[in-house]
């Protein structure tokens, strides 16, 4: 068996991607129509989601041959090595088919199925966020760290949404008990991104329920290693969360 790239190689190869990837969905983000749905009807699918999952696929096995990838838009692809990658080409679809500018494109490396490297890219900003297991978290190149608000009505916290409509009124729900507790909440649409903004101190919390592993896969890496207080979901209904370490346990029991 291949033995798996170092953990910072691996971030390189998924920055290097992501940054291709971006640049792609950007191309495309002039002519946007919704080909299918998913889940539900507001579960869209998009030519270029189709089209940079496969331009990222591509690139990751020319740098990786034998590895295993699991994606959003394809099936998965099963590998001969202990290494593989967790793709997501567009997070943020709804807001990308709408102009809406908080799209990303999301790219996380396993080892034996743990998470050890992960890249975010910001497609409108052309910022790249990157995370190595044990090497610390970056927004292009240099070292970021979260914030440390003194108390949770401190803190500014984002959320995200299912398609389901009757979870989404649940969720709104945990959102109605928290509002009235922290500084304010956010919702930008893209889970990579919101995970990405705790990194570098931009939110200092982010919760979601139902979120989908190639949503946070990346974006969680990068967070913990930035210094978050990160708290993966064991099923998909349970809660991801992620924070700075003065609010972590305070938010966690404001939406359980």
């Amino acid at each position: 068996m291949t033995a798996a790239p170092a953990p910072h190689e691996l971030e390189a190869i998924a920055a290097e991607v992501g940054r291709a990837a971006a640049s792609a969905v950007r191309a495309a983000a002039a002519d946007v129509t919704a080909l299918d749905t998913k889940s539900s009807p507001t579960d869209v699918v998009t030519a270029a989601d189709l089209a940079v999952e496969t331009l990222i696929r591509d690139r990751l096995l020319a740098a990786t041959p034998g590895a295993a990838i699991i994606g959003e838009e394809h099936p998965d692809t099963a590998g001969d090595t202990a290494f593989g990658w967790i793709v997501d080409p567009i997070d943020g679809t709804v807001n990308y088919l709408h102009g809406l500018p908080f799209v990303s494109v999301s790219i996380a490396a396993t080892v034996e199925g743990h998470v050890v490297a992960g890249v975010v890219v910001d497609v409108h900003r052309d910022e790249v966020f990157g995370a190595a297991a044990g090497f610390g978290a970056r927004r292009d190149g240099h070292p970021i760290r979260v914030a440390c608000p003194p108390s949770l009505d401190r803190a500014l916290v984002a959320t995200g949404y299912a398609y389901d409509a009757d979870v989404r009124a649940a969720q709104g729900q945990v959102l109605a008990g928290l509002i009235g507790r922290v500084a304010d909440i956010r919702g930008f649409g893209s889970t990579a991104l919101h995970l990405a903004w705790v990194a570098c101190g931009r939110l200092d919390g982010f919760y979601q329920s139902h979120a989908n592993r190639w949503d946070y896969a990346a974006g969680a890496l990068i967070a913990e290693e930035a210094g978050a207080s990160v708290r993966l979901p064991g099923e998909p209904s349970a809660m991801l969360l992620a924070a700075a370490p003065t609010v972590a346990e305070d938010l966690a029991l404001a939406v359980s």
